[in-house]
């Protein structure tokens, strides 16, 4: 393969893969779909901007999109849709590169790790938080042993969408951030913490504060901030903390084990503590800033996350076995986000712990075969368990007339 052909669905968030994309000499985008004429548009800038020479075709009628010859896709439609199209294009012998989320069920998740078992084709997941310089320098001092055996992790993701809400939900009653509990978008604070240290998830148990005036005054009943508390493999205990909250820091991350612990400081920075075995407390504290594992990636976005997602993902389908073995496969990636789907179940019954299945292993997939519990109606039918858990009072149209306005006029939520 000279070069790997590649389509993106979603010219939203697809357009930071584009940009990377198009400045990778191992690959040619040659197909861009989306619904939206205007986003669309917006990608037809980029490639210009760039002077791309790849004659790139644009879709909004996605059966042509994927009829269309490409040997990969990258997934950047809805969050709560991405694994049925993965599925599909898996078995019609694509690659598929996952945006995020992985998947809005447990159903969707068994049937998308036989999808990549079964053809064989690269499924990679872009959880662009772990790959920043600080993280990976996280990972490579747990890999390495000098921390000892995980003990307690923190990952945190704190993000206040209010003030863009209308420019990403254009006032859509049933859109997927309205409808998705807070639990649902727990990736970015729990996949470093698993691709750091190699660890899968047990059990859950997850709270939610109540849904707040300016949230509901958005076109969403959720809670408003998450934390779960998920038991590890190794009996180690993660606290993840998510969703919209006002906070000065975005995202943090921790991890302390028997020798010594380390944390994400912000701008790039690690705080290291190292403590030799049997010499309690006397060790050693120091602060750096790592390099980067590829120096272009610092110019890119999150932290130069958003370079190696898609670097990875065309190195590994061009058998690149380094690429490989670092990008997140499905079954990390499963494991990334299957807290959130399972913390809806523990909220719903009044914050019980619930059992994080090991779906690497085929003998405990039959149960969650067709478990489709989830906020998402249409995916969950007859198991559906609303993202209203506080009970809050039915959102009249008046709200989603007045978030379509600010979207239609440029608006802050």
């Amino acid at each position: 393969m000279a070069k790997v052909r590649i389509g993106v669905f979603g010219g939203g968030r697809g357009r930071t893969a584009i940009k990377q994309l198009i400045s990778n000499p191992d690959c040619e985008v040659v197909a861009i779909c989306d619904m939206y004429e205007p986003t669309l548009e917006k990608c037809r800038q980029t490639a210009q901007e760039a002077n791309y020479p790849v004659d790139i075709k644009y879709f909004t009628d996605f059966e042509e999109f994927f009829n269309f010859d490409m040997d990969a896709v990258i997934l950047a439609n809805y969050a709560h849709q991405h694994a049925p199209y993965a599925i599909r294009f898996l078995r019609s012998g694509r690659h598929v590169m996952s945006e995020c989320l992985t998947m809005s069920c447990m159903k969707e998740a068994v049937e998308l790790i036989e999808a990549v078992e079964e053809t064989g084709k690269i499924y990679s997941y872009a959880e662009n938080y772990c790959y920043t310089k600080a993280r990976w320098e996280m990972r490579k001092l747990y890999r390495s042993g000098v921390l000892g055996e995980l003990q307690y992790a923190e990952g945190e993701y704190l993000h206040d969408c209010a003030p863009i809400w209308p420019s990403i939900t254009y006032g859509q009653r049933d859109h997927w951030r309205n409808l998705m509990p807070s639990t649902f978008y727990c990736t970015h604070s729990i996949g470093p913490i698993l691709y750091m240290t190699g660890l899968r998830p047990v059990q859950v148990v997850a709270f939610e504060t109540p849904n707040t005036d300016n949230m509901h005054n958005l076109g969403t009943n959720s809670g408003t901030l998450c934390m779960e508390a998920i038991t590890l493999n190794n009996g180690a205990i993660l606290k993840s903390t998510h969703f919209n909250i006002k906070s000065n820091r975005h995202s943090s991350y921790q991890l302390n084990g028997t020798l010594g612990g380390c944390q994400d400081l912000g701008n790039g920075r690690i705080g290291v503590y190292l403590e030799p075995a049997g010499k309690n407390g006397d060790g050693f504290k120091t602060e750096y800033t790592p390099d980067p594992i590829i120096a272009e990636a610092e110019a890119t976005g999150h932290g130069g996350g958003d370079y190696y997602t898609t670097y990875y993902f065309v190195k590994s389908i061009l058998g690149d076995k380094v690429a490989k073995a670092r990008i997140v496969n499905v079954y990390q990636a499963v494991e990334m986000c299957m807290p959130g789907t399972l913390g809806l179940k523990s909220i719903a019954g009044g914050n019980i712990p619930i059992k994080c299945p090991n779906l690497r292993n085929k003998e405990e997939r039959d149960a969650y075969r067709n478990d489709t519990a989830c906020s998402f109606p249409e995916i969950a039918g007859d198991q559906y368990i609303t993202n209203n858990l506080q009970g809050r009072p039915e959102i009249p149209d008046s709200v989603f007339e007045e978030v379509e306005y600010k979207w239609k006029n440029g608006l802050k939520g």
